[in-house]
């Protein structure tokens, strides 16, 4: 480890995003922005309907809404400087703006973790427990899930980034992706890093592991109980009520365990870039999608939200 006292710490970072590709430079710039625009307007479609419609006033649609919500915000945290980059070609970040970035990022996935455990613990009610819902999940311990979502994703991050602060950057100060994240951080660093190393260690077991178990226990029971439902039609039912959200749960951790269980070699920076894309840029785009197009009541609130706007116009034109 070099000793930081005989060196200048750096003041910025420049990250490598995509490589040197100048010809698809304005390429990847359009693509990525049509679908930022796509992103923002189809999590912020999903929140205006719950609110908007009463028939989308329960406790699924009310973590759905949080769920577009937070993705919303974490697209954001990302995309925009990695299309001001491709645009302009500058690549450096700030060390300050760096760890800005990687706390919003961090906080608003952890978010989304809680979120998608709360929303199979729903779904895990509502089919193993039909006749207790309504009282099991009513509309306060939907707000108490809702606000300990965001809370615990907060809070871990928070915790991390104390530690990071602490730590001197003094050379190189190249990051191989298209975003900050902590260990091409940690490893930057010329400090000490066993303390910051072993708090990720914790923070991802304390924080990050319960959501995911509890996201998986909910599916083992919610399966089972759907295998034991005795004619196809009541099978065929009960799996449509939580299907979307399974696709959104399989996608998102999917990619994410890749990511971070892909051996960390220069020939697979490449296919863990890729990956990384898939949980950051097109997960978000993604998941509205999904619910609106499998979902009957969303289709329906959409299709009267379409309807008005087309009653307004014609009595303006009168």
């Amino acid at each position: 480890m070099a000793d930081c006292r005989n060196q200048t710490a750096i003041t910025e970072f420049f990250l490598l995003g995509f490589g040197d590709l100048p010809d698809l430079q304005i390429l990847l710039f359009l693509m990525f922005l049509v679908i930022y625009m796509a992103t923002v307007a189809g999590n912020t479609l999903i929140v205006v309907l719950v609110v908007a419609d009463q028939h989308l006033h329960s406790p699924m649609y009310f973590f759905l809404g949080n769920l577009s919500c937070v993705e919303t915000c974490y697209t954001s945290a990302i995309v925009p400087q990695m299309l001001a980059s491709l645009l302009t070609g500058e690549k450096t970040i700030s060390v300050s703006g760096c760890i800005t970035q990687l706390y919003f990022f961090g906080s608003l996935a952890g978010t989304e973790c809680y979120l998608l455990a709360a929303m199979s613990y729903d779904r895990y009610l509502a089919i193993c427990k039909p006749l207790h819902y309504s009282t099991l999940m009513n509309i306060r311990f939907s707000f108490q899930l809702a606000a300990g979502s965001w809370l615990n994703g907060f809070l871990a991050i928070t915790i991390l980034v104390l530690f990071l602060s602490q730590l001197i950057f003094c050379g190189p100060n190249e990051i191989d992706h298209f975003y900050c994240d902590a260990l091409p951080l940690i490893e930057l660093s010329c400090s000490d890093t066993h303390q910051v190393i072993l708090m990720d260690f914790i923070l991802a077991c304390v924080f990050t592991l319960p959501p995911f178990l509890l996201t998986l226990t909910s599916y083992m029971c919610i399966i089972t109980t759907i295998l034991r439902i005795p004619s196809t039609t009541g099978r065929q039912k009960a799996f449509s009520t939580c299907s979307s959200h399974l696709i959104v749960v399989t996608i998102f951790y999917g990619t994410l365990m890749i990511v971070y269980m892909l051996p960390k070699r220069d020939t697979l920076r490449d296919l863990n870039k890729v990956f990384s894309l898939c949980y950051t840029v097109l997960t978000p785009l993604v998941n509205p999608l999904i619910y609106s197009l499998r979902n009957r009541e969303v289709k329906e609130a959409l299709r009267k939200a379409v309807s008005k706007c087309g009653f307004c116009k014609n009595v303006r034109r009168l």
